[in-house]
């Protein structure tokens, strides 16, 4: 199990919710869409201080398109380091480009994009630099050695968040395009005990 595995197919999205007034009262509905984690290198929530950690990026910036600020389909959930290093650019949208077929990080670090598109993803948004490859190796090591050693540790450091957002109470001003994604959020998945100890 790698904490550094893609989606092995496209993101399709679960949930739908409009009409909030501003683009922070749809955090919840994205930790639960992107499971917790940052669209684009995939760190996760437990391994960093979530308030000062997490962002949400509008995928086509508000400097380009100010319309879709609020625009459930537009906003990812990314931390703060890959926001800030996309900034306003336009780039391939990760939840269709990083997948397992096109990307792959390896056990030292590496991480390796296979088509033209992920490479360009990769390059522009600096996850081949050599702080981005010493910090996935560190974690790589830290859950390797919990793994073998400390099995508690282990389930925090790969397992759910405690915090998972309660969707069904959620009532979005203008309703949820996607209702079903309610009865499949890990929240759900956790009352039904269907949810996996680790991801």
């Amino acid at each position: 199990m790698s904490a550094f595995r893609y989606p092995a197919a496209p993101h399709a999205r679960r949930h739908g919710p409009q009409g909030y007034a501003d683009a922070e009262s749809y955090r919840p509905w994205l930790r639960d869409e992107f499971a917790f984690r940052c669209v684009y290198c995939l760190f996760r929530e437990q391994w960093r201080r979530v308030k000062a950690a997490f962002t949400l990026d509008h995928f086509i910036p508000v400097s380009i398109a100010p319309r879709k600020d609020r625009i459930y389909d537009n906003l990812l959930y990314a931390c703060a380091a890959c926001n800030a290093a996309k900034g306003s650019a336009l780039l391939p949208d990760p939840t269709q480009v990083f997948t397992a077929d096109s990307v792959s990080v390896d056990d030292d670090g590496q991480i390796v994009g296979m088509t033209q598109e992920s490479r360009r993803l990769i390059r522009l948004l600096g996850l081949d630099g050599g702080e981005e490859t010493e910090a996935r190796l560190l974690w790589i090591g830290i859950i390797a050695l919990a793994e073998r050693y400390e099995p508690e540790l282990y389930q925090r450091l790969v397992g759910f968040p405690e915090d998972l957002p309660d969707l069904s109470r959620l009532r979005p001003p203008r309703g949820n395009s996607r209702p079903a994604g309610v009865q499949t959020s890990y929240y759900a998945k956790r009352g039904d005990g269907t949810l996996p100890a680790v991801y």
